[in-house]
């Protein structure tokens, strides 16, 4: 028998829903000796035989390892599993999605209980998992990181993004929110072909090369915010632009769609226009950004 390399650590998974059981199988398949505890124990039965240690309670799969990963419904999950349970020592990962105050309350409790932690964001499905093009935002410890970077990176590639451990939280939210906003349009592409000569299939590789062609404007605002230029090399203005929407909005009212899910974001930019009394006219769009923060 040969003994564990630095590539086969053990660790403990809490939680088996269908992420925490993609998790658990990628490591198993690399070796990685593995204690895994979930509240109903009928789904740890799989893994057991995949070759899985099953805890029959929380703080037995917490004693049997250094690294802790918990995979949970959310933050009052996790209160609940650890609570009473003796950390000390421990290496905590929390991978539920949660709020950045969360991730910071629970740093903080971690702490208080001798463990180092960082919480996370999951940027992949269950079924990305062990695939390339699936990651995990990490904050907190980077001494945490530093040490099972190796352990973390079989599921899925390790991005740190600093020792604030609410800023994994921010970043998963930040960027699920965009991609729900983009959902929303394409909703509204959709609906407006609904009922035409136009089958779905057809619109769907224009739309995926349009908003491939539109992804400039993510660097493009990210420099205007930093910046605070919002008029330096505008190709198409804001007063340019609040005029076209008409045309969108009256074309969904002839279309018989709803506006509710671009109607918003038309106001915004209405609102900066409004705001300077024209001064804002000849601004990139990136300007309506700013109204956002209350």
């Amino acid at each position: 028998m040969t003994a564990t390399t630095s590539a086969q650590r053990p660790l403990t998974l809490l939680g088996l829903g269908d992420m925490g059981t993609a998790l658990a199988r990628t490591w198993l398949a690399a070796g990685h000796p593995l204690t895994v505890w979930n509240r109903t124990p009928a789904k740890a039965e799989a893994l057991a035989a995949e070759g899985a240690a099953v805890a029959a309670t929380a703080a037995e799969a917490v004693a049997a390892n250094g690294l802790v990963v918990v995979c949970l419904l959310d933050d009052a999950s996790v209160g609940a599993a650890l609570d009473g349970v003796d950390l000390a020592g421990k290496d905590v990962v929390n991978l539920t999605t949660g709020r950045p105050s969360e991730g910071r309350a629970r740093a903080a409790w971690a702490a208080e209980r001798g463990a180092r932690f960082v919480d996370a964001g999951i940027m992949a499905t269950p079924v990305m998992i062990g695939n390339p093009g699936a990651y995990v935002l990490y904050s907190g410890s980077r001494a945490l990181i530093d040490a099972h970077r190796s352990t973390l990176e079989v599921p899925a590639a390790v991005r740190y993004v600093g020792e604030d451990p609410g800023h994994a939280a921010l970043y998963d939210v930040a960027l699920l929110s965009a991609m729900y906003g983009m959902f929303g349009g394409i909703s509204h592409a959709f609906a407006l072909i609904e009922g035409e000569d136009i089958a779905p299939k057809e619109l769907a590789p224009l739309l995926s090369e349009w908003l491939g062609a539109m992804g400039f404007f993510v660097g493009n605002a990210a420099e205007r915010l930093a910046s605070r230029d919002f008029t330096t090399g505008v190709v198409s203005n804001l007063a340019m632009q609040v005029a076209a929407t008409g045309t969108l909005l009256r074309t969904a009212e002839e279309q018989g769609v709803s506006t509710e899910l671009i109607l918003p974001y038309v106001d915004l930019m209405r609102r900066r226009l409004a705001a300077g009394g024209g001064a804002h006219a000849g601004e990139d769009t990136a300007g309506a950004i700013t109204l956002l923060k209350r």
